[in-house]
């Protein structure tokens, strides 16, 4: 119950909101008792290592606040388990789409996800998805299967709603197994490249925080510099071109924790641009001129959306142990609006602010 989301490597998750799945207060005789043997007692099947990765990721709370593993739980106390999955979300529909196949053969599926598409159905998305779209398609190719015995549909990772790019599946178990190992090592090459707010100082650099859900705002996340929430997180970056006021840039995860990227770059204060979650959806960078405002309105208007693709992937191939590369074009909407910060920085210079 603790640990479907915590074992899925994804750099977002297709949902931000959070669902109580068990609330606890302990009663007056409660004893002084560590949260993981406390939930251990509360729980079927729970284990110390999957509760402390949950505490970790901010999904437990002791009357109202993030603790650490070492908390002790007194009489009084109210514990909450939450979950990023809706409780209702398990049944998937499959429904006819139109799905950008990049590659397939008998074990893998590759597709490039359009922004705005979710990958997996949750509270206000149970259709509509990728994997309803996947379950009709793996449907029409084997008649024999039902929604009952579909598969788990292979997820090994998951991009957000609003980014666009590559999204990995499996289509059997083994392949399945496999691919989730090369994730967990951190063989997968996955490379991202997005638009953010500022000139970025540096031609390349390492971001290492870890990434956590935020104790003050629950639908976001931050980077734990001191580590002490969330989970270890990695992202390479080097600079590809500069506008002076945004910097387009690519990223390379090292690992892949929800929102990793829009969580790393804003800790370096680089804020992707047009990001409406981390703010990035208001002028950080410019001048005061209402030109200016104009033109950076322009830009929202054409990729209203935070400006990040997954562009490339590669794996080894789960059973012929090839190592594959693929990579998808940036999509209409950021080339478009990396193309008019081109002209605009051509064409104006850098301007003081």
């Amino acid at each position: 119950m603790l640990d479907e989301e915590l074992q899925l490597p994804d750099e977002g998750t297709e949902s931000d909101e959070l669902y109580k799945r068990l609330v606890v207060k302990a009663d007056k005789g409660q004893e002084p008792l560590r949260i993981d043997k406390f939930l251990m007692n509360r729980i079927e099947g729970a284990t110390r290592n999957k509760i402390q990765q949950a505490l970790h990721a901010g999904l437990i709370t002791v009357d109202g606040q993030m603790v650490k593993p070492n908390f002790k739980v007194k009489a009084g106390h109210e514990v909450i388990v939450f979950s990023e999955d809706h409780p209702d979300s398990n049944d998937i529909i499959p429904e006819p789409m139109d799905l950008n196949i990049v590659f397939e053969d008998d074990d893998v599926l590759l597709i490039n996800k359009p922004a705005g598409m979710v990958v997996h159905p949750g509270s206000g998305n149970p259709n509509g998805t990728l994997v309803n779209g996947v379950a009709h398609y793996l449907m029409q190719q084997n008649p024999e299967l039902t929604e009952f015995n579909l598969p788990r549909f292979g997820l090994v990772h998951r991009i957000d709603k609003n980014t666009s790019g590559l999204l990995l599946l499996a289509k059997t178990d083994r392949a399945l197994q496999h691919l989730a190992k090369q994730f967990f090592n951190h063989t997968i090459d996955r490379k991202y490249v997005a638009l953010v707010w500022g000139d970025v100082e540096e031609e390349s650099g390492t971001i290492e925080a870890h990434v956590g859900r935020s104790p003050r705002y629950r639908k976001q996340f931050e980077a734990f510099p001191e580590g002490e929430y969330g989970k270890h997180a990695i992202t390479h970056y080097n600079v590809l071109e500069r506008f002076h006021y945004v910097t387009l840039v690519e990223c390379v995860l090292e690992t892949g924790r929800t929102h990793q990227i829009r969580v790393h770059m804003k800790h370096i204060g680089h804020t992707l641009f047009a990001d409406d979650h981390y703010g990035g959806d208001r002028i950080l960078k410019g001048t005061i001129y209402t030109k200016y405002k104009q033109f950076v309105e322009n830009c929202f208007a054409l990729c209203p959306r935070q400006a990040l693709h997954a562009k490339t992937l590669g794996f080894v191939h789960p059973v012929t142990n090839e190592r594959l590369f693929f990579e998808a074009p940036i999509p209409p909407d950021m080339t478009a609006v990396i193309e008019k910060w081109r002209k605009y920085f051509q064409t104006k210079g850098k301007v003081e602010d």
